[in-house]
C-alpha cells in the first residue's frame, strides 16, 4: 500500500506520546507513522485505536516541539517491521531496534513484523529438554525447559538484575546442542546506571557474543516501553526459527510495561480494570508470553525468562497474577531470605516449574534427579512446618525428628539456596545429597532403597 498524508489540520489533541487526529483515511490498526512537526525531524509511531471519527497515534519519541497547526502524519501502509539478521548477536539496540553500539548498521537478512505471527497450535511441540541457568533452586529444584516460559517473581530492591546478568552469562544447553544457543536480553524501563550494569556485565563476561541487547531507558518514551519486548521476541524468533539456535530470551522488568500499559490507557480515556490496569492486559501479555515455545520441524526453539516486580511484594496484584495464568510456573523471590543473606534469594516452596518433569530425569540431566528434588523439597516443607511449630512451644519442646528438620532447613537455605558462584547441576546434586544425610534414613520416603544406600549408606 502506498504512503498516504493527513495535513496538519487533522490533529485535534496532543497528549504526552499520543496525537489524536480526525478520521480521514482509512486506516490500519498497528500501522506505521511518520509524524514531521515544524523542525522537520520525522517521528516514528503506530496507530492504536480507531472509530469511525477519531484515531489516536501511539510515537515512540518524544513530542517536545510538535505543535498541532504545524504537524504532518504520514501512514506508511504497514505495520512497524524490524530488519533482522544472524549479526545481530554481540550487539546493542535500543528499545525500538536500532544499534546504539557504534558499531556498523547490521545487515539485514529479513524484516518481520514485530507483532510476531501466531503459532498454529497443531505446529507446537512438547517443550522438552534442561536449560541449564547455574542457579542450583531452578536447575534442581524447578528446571527451566526448551520452549518453556518460567517468570521470576521478584519484589522492589530484591536482586533480580544479578540474577537476569549471571543467568546470562551461564545459561548453556549440556550436550551437542550447546554451540547453537544464544541469548536475548530485553531491559525495559531501567534507569540509565542499570543499563549500563547490563551492558558492562555481559561485554565483560564475553556472553555479549552469543546475545543480543535491547535497553529501553526509564527516561524513554512510554510508548517505546510497549515496543521493546516485542522486538526482542521478534529477534529471538528470527534467531530460532530461522537460523535454528536454541533462543533464551530474558525480559526484565515486565512491571515497568504494565505500567507504561496503564499509563497509555488512561491516557486514552479507556475505562481501567483492576487497580487501575486496562481490562485487556491479560490478552496483551499473552501475545508476548505466547511467543515462547518448539515447533514441529523446527531445529531451534524460543524459552523465556520474564522477570517482573510485585508491587508490594503481593503475588495476588494483577501482574503476577495474570502472568501465572499464562506461564507454566513461577520462581519467587524472597525479601526474608535476601535479609538473612541468602543469594540468590530464591523461596522454593511457593516456586514452581510445571514443565520440569519433562526436561528431567534420564536421558535429560541425570536418573536420580527427579528423585532428589523431591525428596528435598519434602524434607524442606517439613522443616518449614517445624519453624512454625518452635516458634510456638520453643525448640526445646520439640522432638528430636523436629530438631534434625529445623537444622535441615537452615543447612538448606545456607548451604543448597546459597550459592557464592554458578553451580553445575552435578555440583548442586552432591550438595543436596550431602545435606540430607543430616535426616535418619526413615524420613527419606521419596527416594529409592538403591538411591538411600548409594548415596546416603556409601558416602557416610
Amino acid at each position: 500500500m502506498r504512503p498516504r498524508v493527513i495535513v496538519s489540520d487533522a490533529a485535534t489533541r496532543l497528549e504526552g506520546p499520543l496525537l489524536f487526529l480526525r478520521r480521514t483515511l482509512d486506516v490500519g490498526l498497528n500501522e506505521a507513522v511518520e509524524v514531521r512537526g515544524a523542525d522537520g525531524r520525522p517521528r516514528l509511531g503506530r496507530v492504536t485505536t480507531i472509530d469511525e471519527t477519531h484515531l489516536t497515534i501511539e510515537l515512540l519519541e518524544s513530542s517536545s516541539g510538535l505543535a498541532l497547526q504545524q504537524t504532518a502524519v504520514r501512514f506508511l501502509g504497514e505495520p512497524i517491521d524490524f530488519g533482522v539478521g544472524p549479526a545481530m548477536l554481540g550487539r546493542v539496540f535500543n528499545g525500538i531496534g536500532e544499534a546504539i553500539d557504534g558499531g556498523p548498521p547490521i545487515p539485514v537478512k529479513k524484516t518481520l513484523r514485530i507483532e510476531g505471527l501466531p503459532i498454529n497450535p497443531v505446529a507446537r511441540a512438547t517443550p522438552h529438554d534442561f536449560i541449564e541457568s547455574g542457579i542450583t533452586a531452578i536447575d534442581l529444584l524447578n528446571s527451566l525447559v526448551r520452549g518453556q516460559k518460567l517468570p521470576i517473581f521478584s519484589g522492589a530492591g530484591l536482586p533480580h538484575d544479578r540474577m537476569a546478568v549471571e543467568v546470562a552469562c551461564n545459561a548453556r544447553l549440556r550436550g551437542a546442542g550447546s554451540g547453537e544457543f544464544a541469548i536475548v536480553f530485553a531491559a525495559i524501563g531501567v534507569p540509565y546506571d542499570s543499563a549500563e550494569y547490563f551492558r558492562r556485565s555481559l561485554e565483560q563476561s564475553g556472553a555479549l557474543e552469543r546475545a543480543a541487547l535491547f535497553l529501553n531507558l526509564a527516561s524513554d518514551s512510554s510508548t517505546q516501553r510497549l515496543l521493546t519486548p516485542r522486538f526482542a521476541l521478534t529477534a529471538g524468533e528470527y534467531l530460532a526459527f530461522e537460523e535454528g539456535k536454541h533462543v533464551l530470551v530474558i525480559l526484565t522488568d515486565l512491571t515497568n510495561y504494565c505500567e507504561a500499559l496503564r499509563e497509555v490507557a488512561g491516557a486514552k480515556g479507556e475505562v481501567p480494570g483492576r487497580k487501575g490496569y486496562p481490562g485487556y492486559m491479560y490478552s496483551d501479555l499473552a501475545t508476548l508470553y505466547e511467543r515462547a515455545g518448539c515447533m514441529h520441524g523446527a531445529k531451534g526453539t524460543l524459552t523465556q525468562f520474564p522477570i517482573l516486580t510485585m508491587p508490594s511484594d503481593d503475588i495476588g496484584h494483577p501482574i503476577p497474577d495474570l502472568s501465572g495464568y499464562i506461564t507454566e510456573g513461577q520462581i519467587v523471590l524472597s525479601r526474608e531470605l535476601d535479609r538473612a543473606g541468602v543469594y540468590p534469594p530464591v523461596n522454593v516452596l511457593p516456586s514452581l516449574s510445571r514443565l520440569m518433569k519433562d526436561g528431567i530425569g534420564k536421558g535429560f540431566t541425570h536418573a536420580d534427579h527427579p528423585g532428589l528434588a523431591s525428596q528435598l523439597y519434602a524434607a524442606y516443607a517439613k522443616a518449614v512446618q517445624a519453624r512454625v511449630l518452635a516458634s510456638v512451644v520453643g525448640e526445646e519442646g520439640l522432638s528430636e525428628t523436629d530438631r534434625k528438620y529445623l537444622a535441615f532447613g537452615l543447612r538448606f537455605e545456607q548451604d543448597l539456596v546459597r550459592q557464592p558462584g554458578a553451580r553445575t547441576l552435578e555440583a548442586s546434586m552432591d550438595v543436596g545429597w550431602k545435606i540430607l544425610r543430616a535426616l535418619p534414613k526413615t524420613e527419606l520416603a521419596r527416594l529409592s532403597d538403591a538411591q538411600i544406600e548409594r548415596y546416603i549408606d556409601e558416602a557416610a
